[in-house]
């Protein structure tokens, strides 16, 4: 009993009293709803709540009585308020044979203690996961805001929250046990000291994303940064940080922490960086940038039809977190896959791109990129730019005139490099969409085989392949730059 009252036990109390009482007992509300209930046998005499709680009213709320028996037939009905005076309280009802075993009454005396007990302790426990619920959502609306670049309304919304959004950020995903979640979560705020902005990542249920200070305070001296003390502390977990970038451009952290994340899972330390790399959007320039507002202006000037159809923000954020999530994107949306599937038709009928090639996949990732960098950053070096080609005003064409440029053409050269020697396999994989399937039999190996390979590319490139957000993207515009440069 004393241990059934610490950790909440009603339901066991309950079919522990039926058994002694060789019939049916269970908590009623003062409204003569059954809340829970246990009975012995299958086929035990389920009494008439609603009379039985009618008739024992009076006895038991206007003349105070600890308890109330009424005979019905061949069974005896045994009432008794778990909190006597207050009528809010549920009432322990059990029916038993008759006659009434000797002790009964006073056994069920002494249970409504413990019973109550328990009942206290489940509805503190309700209302705990209540609120965990609450702020672990709240966290997930900010980190969804910072995805989608509404860094104002983010900062609003975790002013109610601790810690405050720092800028510029550093962004960490700790992969471990789903769990083990709640357990690293405590971990990385205790050696952080709460200064990171942590959330359980919406769409992996085995990921934990810290939004973290890009820089240390100067009294922590010489102390290891977090990322790398909770790879060293918590066993079997994997860690992957982004370079420093401002709190703005929190999603691009997220890209970069993923890659480096891919190649953390290869390294004995279990830690990993990201490299240096350019993102495409800085090396487009102006040009790139008129065309990414050409490619997506359909989409920035749509209005929906109806009130509850999306509009425009809305299918710039479930395209952007469907280029990132595949399908996967329900889970950060909190969308139904049907809903998912309509959105992006929509999307692809407006911006007449084909979303089921990787062609017009990378054609608009790079555009949404483009148009989340700021303007001076797209702003072109002094390096010479070619002009447009003819057919700029088209999405494809125009994409192939920016891919001619210089400055492009030296990005995807670097990008390129560290695959050397495993061309064929990359070049088959974005020739087969991205699938594993395929690309093995293009390549003439098992599936195993072609995942082994690919995984080898991960760890060669610092990038993440298989598992969204991948670098696909990147990867084929990088190679059909250099297909055009030839």
């Amino acid at each position: 009993m004393n241990r059934l009252a610490r950790t909440g036990g009603t339901a066991e109390i309950l079919r522990w009293v039926a058994g002694r009482a060789e019939g049916w007992a269970g908590l009623v509300g003062p409204d003569g709803k059954v809340l829970r209930a246990a009975s012995r046998a299958e086929r035990a005499v389920v009494p008439d709540i609603a009379g039985l709680m009618a008739e024992g009213a009076n006895a038991l709320t206007e003349r105070g009585a600890q308890t109330y028996v009424l005979d019905t037939g061949a069974h005896t009905a045994l009432l008794f308020p778990l909190s006597v005076g207050d009528p809010a309280s549920p009432v322990l009802v059990v029916v038993t044979p008759r006659p009434v075993a000797a002790g009964l009454g006073t056994l069920l005396a002494d249970v409504v203690m413990p019973l109550s007990l328990c009942r206290q302790a489940e509805t503190l426990e309700r209302r705990r996961r209540r609120v965990d619920l609450a702020e672990s959502r709240g966290r997930e609306a900010v980190l969804h805001l910072l995805m989608t670049g509404q860094l104002t309304i983010a900062q609003q919304v975790a002013g109610a929250l601790r810690p405050r959004l720092p800028d510029p950020v550093r962004v960490c995903v700790v992969e471990c046990s789903a769990d083990d979640r709640d357990r690293v979560a405590r971990i990385c705020g205790d050696v952080d000291g709460g200064r990171s902005w942590i959330v359980r990542c919406p769409v992996y249920a085995h990921h934990l994303i810290l939004v973290m200070p890009a820089h240390r305070p100067e009294q922590d001296g010489e102390a290891a940064p977090t990322d790398e003390v909770v790879a060293a502390r918590v066993g079997g977990c994997v860690v992957g940080v982004s370079e420093p970038v401002p709190l703005a451009d929190t999603a691009t952290g997220y890209r970069q922490a993923f890659h480096a994340l891919a190649v953390a899972r290869e390294l004995p330390a279990r830690h990993a960086r990201f490299g240096v790399s350019p993102d495409p959007a800085l090396v487009v320039g102006p040009d790139g940038r008129q065309w990414a507002n050409e490619l997506l202006n359909p989409l920035l000037t749509h209005t929906p039809r109806r009130a509850q159809d999306p509009g425009s923000q809305e299918l710039m954020a479930t395209a952007a977190s469907w280029l990132a999530f595949s399908s996967h994107a329900t889970d950060h949306l909190k969308i139904h896959r049907n809903t998912l599937a309509a959105r992006l038709k929509l999307i692809g009928e407006l911006l007449g791109l084909d979303l089921h090639r990787l062609a017009d996949q990378a054609a608009l990732d790079l555009a949404l990129r483009v148009r989340a960098t700021p303007a001076p950053a797209c702003t072109p070096g002094p390096a010479p730019y070619a002009t447009a080609g003819p057919g700029a005003g088209e999405a494809a064409r125009g994409l192939d005139a920016i891919l001619r440029r210089p400055a492009v053409r030296d990005w995807a050269d670097r990008q390129l490099a560290p695959a050397l020697g495993f061309e064929e396999t990359l070049r088959t994989w974005l020739r087969c969409e991205g699938r594993l399937g395929p690309t093995a039999a293009g390549l003439g190996l098992s599936v195993p085989g072609a995942r082994k390979r690919l995984s080898r590319l991960e760890t060669m490139l610092q990038r993440s392949l298989l598992r969204p957000p991948s670098a696909r993207y990147d990867l084929w515009l990088a190679l059909r730059s250099q297909e055009l440069a030839g």
